[in-house]
């Protein structure tokens, strides 16, 4: 049998009105037998005289009953053999061990003590009283604080069962709040990643070119650059530095706590503008952006993009992501190669979403890569029910996402 640990004591103002309440009530016994017990006849002189000594000691001894229940328990009931003083004290420690251990240890101790006082009563019945009715009341006595004890018992396990599903459930939505937070970071950073990562392999694929045509002219390998293609390439690099804010404003306005077109001080005029989110209509325009930047591409299914009953929006956002990040990872990593896009599938047979590029080549990278694009866009592809696949296949690095269609 083990002990039952409580979830929470009790408070110092109840622990001391227990034990004044019960101390007090042994004391009242100790000192009721010393008024009948010279009356009793039959008993020796030596029990006369011992009696009220030890049914002192068993009082002060319950000043330990709450550290050794069971202990203290079985000392008085040899005890109780010699002294009837001692009954208010045995009553307390059946009370106390019914409470603090389980009913099967609590019923053998309070039968211990029965087996002894019953027959005491039956031989010793104080004046006015038959042994008979001596003994029916020492069993009331003895087994209605086991009874009270059982019950306090329980209530308390209740009691700490309550607390400790109070707290298991506090824990769990902790956990949870933790798990949204996390998955809403990791949300936010990658609409940001694929937003930023975009314009700003733009940037320095621009300014890569304005660079090399400038040292080229300054080495007299190629015509020096004139006012007008200087003017465009910073209109260029400007525009798109422009266009990186703004969609990352757009980005923050849609996954801020705030609701689309909240008041903004930052911003002019005081609003956040909300634009929707990409669609797969405006892939073409993304890949028209890629090839004024340099980038040559070739894009194959162009109907898909205009089918009658297009998949879902967010299944057009993450085909959008797709194209977007397999356009950036070919321009940080293998500028100036080709680059394929193609589009496959129909209502009922899935979309497929391909990107083929260059292999990787490190040296010619003209961004580092951290690796976190295709991470995020595979826990996107993901939590939209479909697959995505990456990697070397002949000769080419191949990203390829396959997302359903419903029909």
């Amino acid at each position: 049998m083990h002990r039952l640990r409580e979830a929470a004591p009790l408070n110092g103002h109840r622990h001391w009105a227990a034990d004044i309440a019960l101390l007090g009530g042994a004391w009242l016994v100790w000192a009721d037998v010393q008024r009948t017990l010279p009356q009793q006849d039959g008993l020796p002189g030596w029990a006369t005289t011992a009696d009220p000594w030890l049914g002192a000691l068993a009082c002060l001894a319950l000043c330990r009953r709450r550290r050794y229940p069971l202990g203290l328990a079985l000392l008085l009931v040899p005890l109780l053999a010699v002294s009837a003083a001692a009954t208010g004290a045995a009553v307390v420690a059946v009370l106390t061990v019914a409470v603090h251990r389980e009913w099967p240890v609590a019923a053998l101790v309070t039968g211990l003590h029965l087996l002894v006082v019953v027959p005491s009563g039956l031989i010793f019945p104080p004046p006015g009283s038959t042994g008979g009715q001596n003994a029916a009341a020492l069993v009331l006595i003895f087994v209605a604080p086991l009874g009270w004890g059982i019950a306090v018992r329980a209530r308390r396990r209740l009691a700490a069962a309550a607390r400790l599903e109070a707290e298991r459930r506090r824990r769990e939505h902790a956990l949870q709040v933790a798990d949204a937070r996390r998955a809403e970071r990791a949300r936010i950073a990658r609409e940001m990643h694929d937003v930023l990562a975009h314009r700003v392999s733009l940037l320095a694929m621009h300014a890569g070119a304005l660079a090399y045509r400038t040292a080229q002219a300054e080495t007299g390998q190629g015509p020096p650059l004139d006012a007008a293609e200087v003017r465009e390439a910073v209109e260029v690099i400007r525009g798109n530095a422009r266009l990186a804010l703004d969609e990352l404003g757009d980005v923050l306005a849609v996954l801020g706590p705030g609701e689309p077109g909240a008041e903004d001080p930052s911003r002019a005029g005081g609003l956040v503008p909300s634009r929707p989110q990409p669609r797969m209509a405006e892939i073409t325009g993304l890949i028209d952006e890629a090839r004024a930047a340099g980038q040559r591409i070739a894009f194959e299914g162009g109907d898909v993009l205009e089918a009658p009953a297009p998949p879902r929006p967010q299944i057009q956002r993450t085909a959008y992501r797709t194209v977007q990040e397999g356009l950036t990872n070919a321009r940080k990593h293998a500028p100036g190669a080709p680059v394929t896009v193609r589009f496959a599938g129909r209502p009922g047979d899935g979309l497929e979403v391909v990107v083929t590029s260059a292999m990787t080549d490190p040296a010619a990278a003209i961004l580092p890569g951290t690796g976190r694009g295709l991470t995020g866009l595979a826990e996107r592809v993901a939590l939209d029910g479909g697959t995505l696949e990456h990697g070397p296949r002949g000769g080419a690095f191949r990203l390829a996402a396959r997302l359903p269609w419903p029909p």
